[in-house]
């Protein structure tokens, strides 16, 4: 079997469509594919940009030529027709990157009760996240307010290590409050969007009232997070450990 043809297989048993991620950890699963290269991934990025049997949906999210009436819509519409659902799907899509990067960090996750349905690609959000009800690391008053964080990240310690709000269309200035709110923390602060929104957020970030946790806070765009998601498996994968 050729290369391309080991790729093509993996994403017709995922539903016609993978994140590069998830190529990176199948893949090289598949019998009989002779791989002389000593950078197979790059070799997977390369054959998935080939316009005659791929194309890319969003960040990180690629496709097979003639699937897409198999494809669900709100996956195929990303940035073309803007729907509560395909909103929806945007939001978790990048929550579930950044749940799964965390995880193979060794960091438990946490998602909030209301997002634990949505589907990320093909499963529900919450049975990617480790941590199903958020540790109680403080005064119930500040954890109400943490849980309701897109994504958090806790350490061994139970104790959150790095928070995450993905900003599709929301305001972001509600997400810097509530960093504010979590500021006694030693925790990292991200806000997570498109490329696009970074000037708006340097704008806000900027503000007085979020001085005391400006120096704290990162923007990262979606590309950033998608390459993360991608080298992390790729790392893995290279140490057998996926």
């Amino acid at each position: 079997m050729k290369q391309h043809d080991a790729v093509i297989q993996v994403m017709q048993e995922n539903g016609g469509y993978a994140t590069l991620g998830y190529l990176y950890a199948n893949v090289l699963k598949v019998p009989d594919v002779i791989w002389t290269t000593k950078t197979p991934f790059a070799s997977m990025r390369r054959i998935v940009q080939d316009p005659k049997y791929f194309f890319k949906i969003r960040p990180g999210l690629w496709a097979l030529k003639g699937w897409e009436k198999k494809i669900p819509f709100e996956v195929l519409a990303e940035g073309k027709i803007v729907t509560k659902a395909t909103e929806e799907f945007d939001h978790t899509y990048y929550q579930g990157l950044l749940v799964e990067i965390g995880n193979l960090k060794k960091f438990q996750t946490f998602v909030p009760n209301q997002d634990k349905n949505r589907k990320f690609l093909a499963r529900p959000l919450g049975s990617l996240a480790t941590v199903q009800t958020i540790y109680p690391f403080t005064y119930p008053e500040v954890v109400q307010r943490a849980q309701t964080i897109d994504v958090t990240w806790f350490n061994e310690r139970k104790m959150p290590d790095t928070f995450y709000e993905v900003e599709h269309s929301t305001d972001i200035q509600n997400s810097l409050g509530k960093f504010v709110d979590l500021q006694d923390f030693n925790a990292q602060f991200r806000i997570v969007a498109d490329k696009a929104r970074a000037k708006e957020y340097d704008a806000k970030v900027a503000r007085t009232v979020f001085k005391s946790i400006a120096s704290r806070v990162k923007f990262v765009n979606y590309d950033d997070v998608s390459a993360m998601h991608g080298k992390i498996f790729e790392y893995l994968a290279l140490e057998g450990r996926l």
